[in-house]
């Protein structure tokens, strides 16, 4: 059975101190970058999604910031691929959907950040293009929410969005399910 891994918009941004810091998100990165290095020791590929937001009314994800960085804890290495978005869903306007096609893994495995956007568009739309997704619930983390004056914490927005995507759109697994028993 062959997988890729796809990182998701793990960047500085969403870390302490960033221009927008999610709730868990070093915790996350900890598991991913256990992931990462389970992957890198099989030889199995990996993809790294940067999102980039070049509008002037951008409050992250800037060009040119070190909040658009991609995190230490999951840097590219080597000819990994980084492929740079400026949509949620990580396909769009992305050669996403060719470079995985060209690896034609049989399992895609995901995970990053946000849980509530763009991990949540990726997941979706992989799932519609016919890829057996594989997400790592908890190498994601999302942001407090506030709708209709209520505010949701982070946990639970993450909660929420994981139990939709899962078995209608993807499997969840813990990181420790995919690295064996690394944390």
């Amino acid at each position: 059975m062959t997988r890729a891994l796809v990182i998701i918009d793990i960047q500085n941004d969403y870390f302490p101190g960033g221009a927008h810091p999610l709730v868990g998100s070093v915790a996350a990165a900890e598991r991913a970058s256990a992931v990462l290095v389970a992957f890198r020791e099989a030889g199995d590929p990996v993809v790294h999604i940067q999102h980039v937001w070049d509008a002037p009314d951008a409050s992250f994800m800037r060009p040119g910031t070190a909040g658009v960085e991609i995190h230490p804890l999951v840097a590219p290495a080597g000819d990994e691929p980084v492929l740079r978005k400026a949509e949620p869903n990580a396909f769009v306007g992305t050669s996403l959907e060719d470079t995985l096609r060209s690896l034609a893994p049989d399992e895609l495995v995901v995970l990053g950040m946000m849980s509530s956007m763009c991990v949540d568009s990726t997941v979706r739309a992989a799932s519609d293009l016919g890829f057996a997704v594989t997400l790592v619930h908890d190498a994601c983390a999302a942001p407090d929410l506030t709708f209709g004056g209520t505010t949701v914490p982070g946990e639970a927005v993450h909660a929420a969005f994981m139990a939709a995507l899962s078995g209608n759109f993807a499997t969840l697994v813990g990181a420790t399910e995919v690295t064996g028993s690394r944390p």
